[in-house]
This record gives structure tokens, sequence and C-alpha cells, in this order.
């Protein structure tokens, strides 16, 4: 059974910084892209960041420039680099893995559990 952990999450102040960090475990065969999304009280899941295995980025408007998406391959990780954090990035953040668990299998996208960051004086 595949599963993501995510970690990395908690109370930051407005400009601060967090790096989560989101591990897959269990049999997989291959990932293709990695990606983080949000959801914020009262507002749609959103897309934050993603990452094909080929290295290739996509961000969201609202945090381009601040925020970094990077992944270790060969630990099946992906991290998130958040920077200079405002109150409106506060939400439950989640990362995703699109994976196959054998060679003929359908791509897959799994998701993590969820990690609460909260942007707050």
């Amino acid at each position: 059974q595949v599963q993501l952990v995510e970690s990395g999450g908690g109370l930051v102040q407005p400009g601060g910084s967090l790096r989560l960090s989101c591990a897959v475990s269990g049999s997989i065969f291959s990932i293709n892209e990695m990606g983080w999304y949000r959801r914020a009280p009262g507002k749609a899941r959103e897309l934050v960041a993603r990452l094909s295995s080929g290295g290739d980025t996509n961000y969201a408007d609202s945090v381009k420039g601040r925020f970094i998406v990077s992944r270790d391959n060969a630990n099946n990780t992906v991290h998130l680099q958040m920077n200079s954090l405002k109150p409106e990035d506060a939400a439950v953040y989640y990362c995703t893995a699109d994976g196959k668990v054998t060679p003929r299998s359908s791509l897959v996208r799994y998701w993590g559990q969820g990690t609460q960051v909260t942007v707050s004086s």
C-alpha cells in the first residue's frame, strides 16, 4: 500500500519560512509528477507547486518567487521550501505523487494526509 507522509508544518510569523517534506512509502514502481496543493478555510483546494520527474516546475502565481519545490528521486521525497510567508498562505497543505505500482498498472494520484501551516503574529 502506497502512503505519503508529510512533515514540517506549524506556526510561523509573517515573513518567516517553513520547509515541508513528504515521503512516499510502500510498494511503488515509478513516480511521475509530485506536487503540493493547499486548502484554506472556506476556499477551494488549489495547486501550489508541482514538479515532473524530468525537473519541470509549475507554481501558482501567488507563490512564485517565494516557494521552491524540489524532489529527491532516490528517496521518493518531495519538499516545499516556503519563504516570505504571508497570512494568506495559511492552509492545510497536501502532497501528491502520481505513480504506478507495476509497469503495466494505471497511473494513480496518491495524496498525503495534510499538514497545517499557520501564518500569524
